[in-house]
């Protein structure tokens, strides 16, 4: 027997599709059987999986579990719940070789898809392509494997809650008691841990949209767009709460507002954690994607570390961090790694404590460390659809005409160009049919104008013209 998934559902990072059009039940199934194929391959016999809160999970659940058990493997179910709690079960017992959770990440309500890790690291690029290929082939092991159901929950939160303990060691619960937080689970799969979590937690907790519902009925959740942080940013600045969180459909991305109701970015959330890991781990690598701020990188060294650029994209970051020992990562997303006490995995929930823990230890508050940030002049991410076909191409044009320039490039991921104004990036989307373009100046509106005029001459050299508005 043979299974082809849809191509467009093999993406970088992980498997992702619209439920009923390019993704059901027998791509689970047969996922299950490729997955369960290589880790029979690698002598293991057992699989975590979870499921988040999207109404198309329970079923894609029940038909990877199915498919997983035809290949021998046996099964964890662990349930409704972030993907940091599937990771979790992964890292913590022994018993357990592998792990999946299906979910939609930050997408569209129709969405679904599926994350994977094994053996502790990501599962993803030529992985991926392998299932398809396995499926192709229809070389999946078989085999009669068995399954069994736990209640994880209480245990994850109880290994967040570690992180207060060694606050309390320093005296800090009394100054945690007096802080005022508010928590946006966006309807997602983070609700009920954020609730058991915020239970035991010292201090005040407003808590927004932590009933799980598939529909999202309140905002997207996706931190990384600002006007998703409307609910939150209108709590903190009403009800005077010291800074929000917020989380995406699967609780693996932090948004963060500070006590003034501005957005703190990925970038800058993660010089925060920086400065925090540094003091105890001096002279550490610390990696952010290309698409952080210069600032991120000079404030690294600044505070004795090394500053790392890598690819973006979870999964590179997480490999990258296994690869130099680096006991934080992180990118412009909103996903943060810390292997500084923790697993290495990104788990936005656990950057909340971490951050809660961050602010006692350096005796400021959360808008405080905001405040003496550098304010740089920057886009957004700026996406522009390009087919896939070309997509490539196209900055390896770039590249070779810049390389002939003598242009100063950084080309870990697509080019990163540095100038006299400040630095430029453009790099192809390796989830969507689009190029990525981003910007920043350290010194004006005009200098970030010159900087996007360099992107679309290069981009126009191609015979591309930048989508407007983007």
């Amino acid at each position: 027997m043979r299974y082809t998934f849809d191509p467009g559902i093999l993406r970088e990072y992980d498997i992702r599709g619209v439920f009923g059009e390019t993704l059901g039940p027998n791509d689970a199934r047969a996922l299950g059987r490729s997955f369960g194929s290589v880790v029979a391959q690698r002598g293991g016999t057992c699989v975590a999986v979870g499921y988040d809160g999207r109404i198309s999970s329970p079923l894609l659940e029940h038909a990877l579990v199915e498919g997983l058990n035809a290949s021998g493997i046996d099964v964890i179910r662990i349930g409704m719940g972030p993907t940091p709690m599937l990771y979790y079960a992964e890292a913590s017992m022994p018993e357990v070789q592998g792990g999946i959770q299906v979910t939609g990440s930050h997408n569209p309500a129709n969405h679904n898809g599926f994350k994977m890790v094994l053996e502790g690291r990501s599962f993803y690029g030529a992985d991926i392509v392998d299932l398809g290929r396995i499926a192709d082939e229809g070389a999946w092991i078989s085999g009669n494997g068995q399954t069994t159901t736990i209640d994880i929950m209480d245990a994850y939160v109880s290994r967040l809650m570690d992180e207060i303990s060694g606050i309390e060691k320093i005296g800090g619960i009394e100054e945690i008691g007096r802080l005022s937080i508010g928590w946006d689970a966006g309807n997602g799969a983070a609700g009920p841990v954020i609730e058991a979590l915020t239970a035991r937690l010292p201090g005040q907790h407003v808590l927004l949209f932590t009933t799980v519902d598939g529909h999202f009925p309140n905002h997207h959740p996706d931190p990384t767009v600002e006007a998703n942080l409307a609910d939150l940013r209108e709590a903190v600045v009403l009800r005077r709460l010291d800074f929000g969180l917020a989380f995406d459909g699967d609780g693996d991305r932090i948004g963060v507002i500070d006590g003034r109701g501005r957005v703190i970015w990925g970038d800058q959330l993660l010089a925060i954690f920086a400065q925090d890991v540094l003091q105890t781990l001096p002279e550490s690598t610390v990696i952010a994607d290309v698409k952080a701020s210069s600032a991120l990188f000079a404030r690294i060294a600044e505070l004795g570390g090394k500053p790392l650029m890598w690819k973006t994209g979870h999964s590179p970051i997480k490999s990258k961090m296994k690869e130099t020992g680096a006991p934080l990562a992180g990118e412009m997303t909103g996903h943060v790694c810390f292997a500084d006490r923790y697993y290495g995995f990104d788990d936005a929930l656990y950057a909340a404590v971490r951050l809660i823990g961050a602010s006692v230890r350096l005796g400021q508050s959360v808008t405080q460390m905001r405040d003496v940030m550098p304010e740089m002049v920057n886009t957004p991410e700026l996406r522009f659809q390009v087919d896939d076909a070309r997509k490539f191409a196209v900055v390896d044009e770039v590249r070779e005409r810049l390389m002939a320039m003598g242009a100063q490039v950084n080309d870990v991921d697509g080019v990163r160009v540095d100038t006299a104004d400040g630095w430029w990036l453009l790099r192809a989307s390796n989830t969507q049919d689009a190029l990525v373009a981003r910007a920043e100046s350290s010194s004006s509106e005009a200098g970030l104008a010159r900087l996007l005029a360099a992107v679309d001459a290069q981009l126009g050299a191609s015979g591309i013209v930048r989508t407007k508005g983007s």
